[in-house]
Formats: structure tokens, sequence, C-alpha cells
């Protein structure tokens, strides 16, 4: 879903907060809820856990047919490589997985080899070329 969220629905975050230390999380899921207010902790109805979620500025409209806010929500399933370093996701990451280091409040992340699960191309060094971890 990263690439599915655009710039300007994210535009108006004030902030995120963090329930876990992102430092040990090779990337988490992000998704954009519709939720009934801009700030404060959203309820959680997926499997696995919520590990952060975006608050919103006042400038933030709630959408005129629901009276609800789009506000990203980030999270992680049982299956994610955190809880499960072999498993499914041993390399290579979900679809709307991202680097949680590369998050920022209206900034969609993006995902970096740290996040795919794998070191460092040689290619990449005889180039000279990096990217983030």
């Amino acid at each position: 879903m990263s690439a599915l969220i655009a710039e300007d629905e994210i535009v108006h975050e004030a902030g995120l907060v963090w329930l876990e230390d992102i430092g040990g999380l090779d990337y988490v899921r992000q998704s954009l809820d519709r939720l009934p207010t801009r700030k404060g902790r959203p309820a959680y109805h997926r499997d696995g856990r919520m590990v952060g979620y975006a608050l919103l500025g006042p400038e933030a409209k709630p959408s005129r047919s629901s009276g609800t806010f789009r506000r990203r929500v980030f999270w992680l399933l049982p299956h994610d490589r955190d809880a499960a370093p072999d498993g499914l996701y041993a390399t290579g990451a979900p679809a709307e997985a991202v680097d949680p280091r590369t998050l920022s409040p209206g900034s969609k992340g993006r995902k970096t080899e740290r996040s795919e699960g794998s070191p460092p191309s040689p290619r990449r060094h005889v180039r000279g070329v990096s990217l983030p971890l």
C-alpha cells in the first residue's frame, strides 16, 4: 500500500506516534484508515499489533460523507519478520511495508535493503553506490 499512499493524502500529518522502539524493526506495514478523530490512539482491528499511528493537524478536514479522517496506522502481523525471522518474509517484504526509519509526518516512506531483508549487494559496493540500510 505504500506505493498507493499519495503525498496529498498525508499532507496534514502533524506527527507520528510510535508505540514500540522502531530501531529493531526492519519494516512496518502502513495503511490509511478512516478514523473518527484527528488525534489519539485509534482502535486496532487487525491480527497482529499496531506499532504506531499518525496525528493530524487542525487543517485536516473530515470526509463530508462519513465525518471520518484518513490517518495512517503502522502495524505488523504475527508472521512478519520481527516475530518469524526465518518465515515468509525472511527476505522481501509485503507490498505495504516500508522501513520505519524513512517515515516522517507527510512522507510516505520507502523500502530499503534492510526492509527487504537483504545485505547490500557486492555490485553496489564495487560501484560505490549504497542504499539506506
